[in-house]
C-alpha cells in the first residue's frame, strides 16, 4: 500500500526522535543542504551467491595477456554482488602449437567465478600468431582469423575444442571484440561484410556444440550506427541472439538517449527480438601521462570514477538494457606499457576503490527483484533543473533515482531540489529513506505534503551522481 496519513505522522514522530540521537549532514560528501538527516545505516552488502538474478556484470577480460592475477580478485567478485562476468578466452594462450589446446588457465577461471555465484560469459577471440604471422606480437590483438583460408580453419577448430570443452559450464558467447575499430580489425580496415562473415562461419560452431547457447555479436567499439546497419545487411542479424556495443564517454548521459533509440530502431527493422547488452564500458581512476585506454587524457580520481559508474550503470538500467557490464575488475598495470586504471580495485594492492563500494550498493537493490516503472517525478516550486530521473519498483516499494549531469572534468556546485513523487498500489514510499551509493549510507526521510497519490519531499540534496529515494523495507541495512 501507499504510505498513508497514519504513517506519514509515525514517521515523522519517529524522526524527530532520532534526530536528537543522531545526526548526519551530506557535507562529509561534498557542498551540501544545511538540513541534517537522521543516518539509520548503511545498504547491507549482499554476495552474488545470495542474489538469484541480476543484470549486473563485471568485466574480467585481458587474462589472455595477463595483466592482472585473477586468484586475487576472485573473494572479491564474490563479495561485490554482481551475477555476470565477462571473460576473454585468448586464442593465443589456449594454442601456442598448432593443434593442441590447453584450456587449463581458463577452466580456474570459470570454475572460480561459478563457485562464486557469478556466470562467465566468453568473449571469443583474439588472434593467433600461429596463423598470422605478420601480428606484431605474440598475442595477435585483433588480428581477425577472416583473410586466409589457414587462419579461418584454425579459428574454427580453436572454436570448436573450446565450446565443447566448456559446453556444460558457459551458454553465453560473444563473438570478437570491436570490430569497428581499427586496432582490433587487423590487418585490413574495418568491414561490416567482413566482420558478419567471421560471425556466420563461428555461430554455427557454437550451436553445434552448446545447447541452448546465446550467440552476441556486435560488442561495437561506441555506438557506430553505419556499421551496425551494415552488419545487419550483411546478414548479421540472423546469426545472433544479442547485440552488444561498447558507449565510452566522458558524460554518460551525452548522446544517449538518441543512441538508444537508434539501435533499437535497427533491430526493430533488421533483426526483430535480438536484445540489447552494454558489454563494457570503464572510467579511469587516473588520467594523464600515466594512464592508457578510453578517456585515460582526461583529469580523473578515485571519486569522480565512482560517480561516472553510477551514472553509466543506473543510465543503462533507466533504458532496460539486458545486461550491462562494468570494465574492469581491476588496474591492468603493464596494458600497452602503462596501466589502464579502470578497475573497481587498485592495480598493485588489489584493495577496493570507492567505485566498488559504490558498485556493491547497486548490486544489493537491482537485482532481478526491481524492475523499471512508469511513475512520476515532478520538481516542486522553482526554476526547471536538468534533471535525470529513472524509475523502479522493488518489493512492492518505489525507488526513484535523480541525479544531475553535470560534466566531470568541470567544477560544479551542489544544490537542493524539491520533489514530488508517486505513491500508489505496488509503489509504496512507506517509511520513505534516502539512499546516497557513493557512501552507501541510508538516512530518514520525512514528507513535507503528503495526497493521495503522491508524496512532496523538500530540499532534498541534488548532486552530480545519483541518489535514490525508496521505502526503508524495500531492502536490507547494516
Amino acid at each position: 500500500m501507499a504510505l498513508t496519513r497514519r504513517q506519514f505522522l509515525k514517521s515523522a514522530a519517529a524522526s524527530s526522535m532520532g534526530l536528537a540521537l543522531s545526526r548526519t549532514t551530506f557535507a562529509s560528501q561534498g557542498a551540501a543542504p544545511s538540513e541534517a538527516y537522521e543516518r539509520l545505516g548503511r545498504v547491507a552488502a549482499r554476495p552474488g551467491r545470495d542474489i538469484k538474478a541480476s543484470p549486473l556484470s563485471v568485466g574480467f577480460e585481458v587474462l589472455d595477456r595477463k595483466c592482472f592475477d585473477p586468484a586475487r580478485a576472485y573473494e572479491h567478485v564474490a563479495n561485490l554482488g554482481v551475477k555476470w562476468a565477462r571473460c576473454q578466452t585468448g586464442w593465443c594462450r589456449c594454442e601456442t602449437v598448432k593443434g593442441e589446446y590447453d584450456f587449463t588457465w581458463l577452466d580456474e577461471v570459470v570454475d572460480s567465478l561459478l563457485r562464486a555465484g557469478v556466470t562467465p560469459w566468453f568473449n571469443l577471440g583474439y588472434g593467433n600468431r600461429l596463423y598470422t604471422p605478420a601480428a606484431p606480437d605474440e598475442f595477435a590483438v585483433g588480428w581477425a582469423p577472416v583473410f586466409s583460408d589457414d587462419a579461418l580453419a584454425g579459428w574454427l577448430r580453436f572454436t570448436e575444442h573450446l565450446a565443447r570443452h566448456f559446453k556444460d559450464r558457459v551458454r553465453h558467447w560473444e563473438i570478437w571484440n570491436e570490430p569497428n575499430a581499427r586496432s582490433f580489425w587487423q590487418p585490413e580496415k574495418p568491414s561490416p561484410a567482413d566482420y558478419a562473415r567471421l560471425a556466420a562461419q563461428t555461430a554455427p560452431v557454437i550451436r553445434g556444440q552448446v545447447r541452448d547457447c546465446v550467440i552476441i555479436g556486435g560488442a561495437l567499439a561506441g555506438v557506430p550506427m553505419d556499421f551496425l546497419k551494415g552488419c545487419f545487411e550483411s546478414g548479421l542479424g540472423g546469426l545472433v541472439d544479442v547485440i552488444s556495443y561498447h558507449p565510452y564517454r566522458a558524460i554518460p548521459e551525452e548522446r544517449y538517449e538518441d543512441d538508444m533509440a537508434a539501435m533499437r530502431d535497427a533491430i526493430a527493422k533488421y533483426a526483430p527480438g535480438v536484445r540489447l547488452w552494454q558489454g563494457e564500458n570503464g572510467c579511469p581512476s587516473v588520467g594523464g601521462p600515466e594512464s592508457v585506454g578510453a578517456l585515460s587524457q582526461l583529469e580523473w580520481d578515485e571519486t569522480r570514477q565512482a560517480k561516472w559508474l553510477l551514472r553509466r550503470i543506473l543510465l543503462d538500467l533507466r533504458y532496460g538494457v539486458e545486461l550491462t557490464s562494468y570494465y574492469h575488475t581491476v588496474d591492468l598495470v603493464g596494458y600497452r606499457g602503462k596501466t589502464n586504471f579502470k578497475g573497481l580495485l587498485r592495480g598493485n594492492e588489489y584493495t577496493p576503490k570507492p567505485s566498488y563500494f559504490a558498485y556493491q550498493c547497486l548490486c544489493a537493490l537491482f537485482d532481478a527483484a526491481t524492475r523499471r516503472a512508469e511513475l512520476a517525478l515532478a520538481l516542486v516550486g522553482q526554476e526547471k533543473v536538468q534533471l535525470q530521473e529513472a524509475h523502479f519498483t522493488r518489493n512492492g516499494r518505489a525507488l526513484y533515482a535523480y541525479w544531475f549531469p553535470a560534466d566531470l572534468q568541470k567544477p560544479w556546485t551542489a544544490r537542493t531540489v524539491s520533489m514530488s513523487l508517486d505513491v500508489r498500489e505496488g509503489a509504496a514510499l512507506d517509511d520513505p529513506v534516502l539512499v546516497d551509493p557513493l557512501s552507501q549510507e541510508v538516512f530518514r526521510l520525512v514528507p513535507a505534503k503528503l495526497g493521495e497519490t503522491n508524496a512532496v519531499f523538500e530540499n532534498l540534496p541534488l548532486r552530480d551522481y545519483p541518489l535514490l529515494i525508496t521505502g526503508a523495507s524495500a531492502f536490507q541495512m547494516a
